[in-house]
C-alpha cells in the first residue's frame, strides 16, 4: 500500500552470533556433524536458526563461522564473520575464553573485565556457557571443559571505528550484546561505550571528563585542558544517558561541550539532541535576543530563520551574549538532571574549533 511504512528489520548481536557458532563448533566435536543451520535459545526465550559460514574440524578442535546479519541497523559489524573455535580443556578447566583475531583484549580498569581479559562481556560469556552446557546436557555429557576462542577476521580494522581503543581495548572488536537481539536506531552499542568509558575514566582516578557532541567540540576541549584520550566521552546526540549515568557514578568535574545548535536544544531541555527527536526554537532565540536589546527587524528575522545557525548569523552584535545565555541555559538543564556532586562547565564550540561560550568551572566569568 502506497505511504505504508516498513517496520526496521532486528538483527543479532556479536554475542548472539558467537554463542551459535560455538554451539555449531561444539556439536562436532561431541558428535562428529556441524548442525546447520543452529540454533540457540537467546536470554529473552527466542529460538533463533543461524546458518553456518564456516565449518571445520581439526582434530580436537572445531571451528564454525557465522556471518552477522545486524539487520537494518548501522552497525559497524554488519556483514562480519563471528568465528568460534572450541577445544577441549584439562579436567577442571570448566569454561575458559580466549581472543582470537580481531577480537580485543583489555587493558585498563573500569571495564566488567578484568585488565587481560578477552574483550568478550559478561552477558555473551554466559550466553555461550548455557549453549555449550545446554547441548553437553542433551548428549548425555557432563559439564564440558572447553577453551572458546572467538575470532573476527578483519575485526582489528573494523575496530578503528568504534570507541574501543579509548576504552583501554586494544586489538580488535568486542563480543557484545544483553539480549541477543539488535533493535535498529537504539544506538544500544554506543550508549554502552559512553557508559564504560565513564566506568574507564573513574577507575583511572580522572577528576575530569569531557562529554562532547561532535569531534570539533571535543578536540577543543582536549587541547584547552590537556586531557587524556580515556577522559573524552563521545556524547554524540545522547546527553541524557550520559548525565544519568553519572548521575550514579559521578566525577568531580565535567565539561560539556557541543555546537551551537545542540546547546540551544539542551538549553532547551531536551536531553536527546538528535534532529529525529528535537528541534531548535526559533521563537525562543527570537526572545533572547529582543532580550538581549537586538533591533526588531533581527528579532524578526531570527523567528523565521530556518536553523540555529542562521540565527546565529543575523545576530552576529549579539552573538557572544546570545551564546552566554544558551550556554548558562544548558547548565541549569545540566545540573537539574545531575546528582549535584559533579562541577559543571558548559562550552559552545564553533564549527573552525574556537569557544563560542564557556559557563562555569574556569570559563564562568
Amino acid at each position: 500500500m502506497a505511504g505504508q511504512e516498513t517496520a526496521l528489520r532486528r538483527g543479532w548481536t556479536t554475542g548472539a552470533c558467537a554463542a551459535a557458532a560455538a554451539r555449531a563448533a561444539f556439536a562436532a566435536l561431541l558428535t562428529g556433524r556441524f548442525p546447520d543451520p543452529v540454533a540457540i535459545r537467546l536470554p529473552g526465550g527466542q529460538t533463533p536458526s543461524f546458518p553456518l559460514a564456516l565449518a571445520e574440524r581439526r582434530g580436537e578442535s572445531a571451528r564454525a563461522g557465522i556471518v552477522k546479519d545486524a539487520g537494518d541497523d548501522p552497525d559497524v559489524t554488519h556483514g562480519a564473520l563471528i568465528i568460534a573455535e572450541i577445544a577441549w580443556a584439562g579436567a577442571g578447566s570448566v569454561i575458559g575464553f580466549a581472543a582470537g583475531e580481531g577480537v580485543g583484549t583489555v587493558t585498563r580498569p573500569g571495564l566488567p573485565l578484568g585488565v587481560g581479559e578477552p574483550a568478550i562481556n559478561p552477558a555473551p560469556r554466559a550466553m555461550i556457557r548455557a549453549a555449550l552446557e545446554d547441548l553437553a546436557e542433551a548428549n548425555g555429557a557432563p559439564p564440558p571443559d572447553l577453551t572458546v576462542t572467538i575470532a573476527i577476521p578483519g575485526g582489528a580494522a573494523l575496530a578503528e571505528k568504534t570507541m574501543n581503543a579509548r576504552l583501554g581495548i586494544v586489538g580488535g572488536l568486542s563480543i557484545l550484546g544483553t539480549t541477543g537481539i539488535v533493535v535498529p536506531y537504539s544506538c544500544a552499542s554506543w550508549i554502552h561505550s559512553i557508559h564504560r568509558g565513564i566506568d574507564v575514566a573513574r577507575a583511572a582516578g580522572l577528576d575530569h571528563i569531557a562529554a562532547a557532541t561532535g569531534t570539533i567540540s571535543e578536540r577543543a576541549v582536549q587541547a584547552l585542558y590537556g586531557l587524556p584520550d580515556h577522559a573524552l566521552i563521545d556524547m554524540g546526540d545522547f546527553v541524557g544517558g550520559t548525565l544519568k549515568y553519572l548521575r550514579r557514578y559521578p566525577v568531580p568535574v565535567l565539561t560539556l561541550a557541543g555546537g551551537f545548535a545542540k546547546m540551544v536544544k539542551l538549553a532547551a531541555g531536551h536531553l536527546d539532541l538528535h534532529s529525529s527527536r528535537s528541534q531548535v526554537d526559533g521563537a525562543a532565540l527570537a526572545d533572547i535576543l529582543a532580550g538581549l536589546g537586538a533591533e526588531p527587524p533581527v528579532v524578526a528575522g531570527a523567528r523565521e530563520a530556518g536553523s540555529a545557525a542562521a540565527v546565529l548569523a543575523l545576530a552576529a552584535p549579539w552573538r557572544e551574549a546570545l551564546a552566554d545565555r544558551i550556554a548558562r541555559r544548558a547548565r541549569a538543564v545540566v545540573l537539574a538532571t545531575l546528582s549535584g556532586h559533579t562541577a559543571v562547565e558548559v562550552a559552545i564550540v564553533d564549527r573552525a574549533g574556537a569557544f563560542l561560550a564557556r559557563v562555569g568551572g574556569g570559563g564562568d566569568r
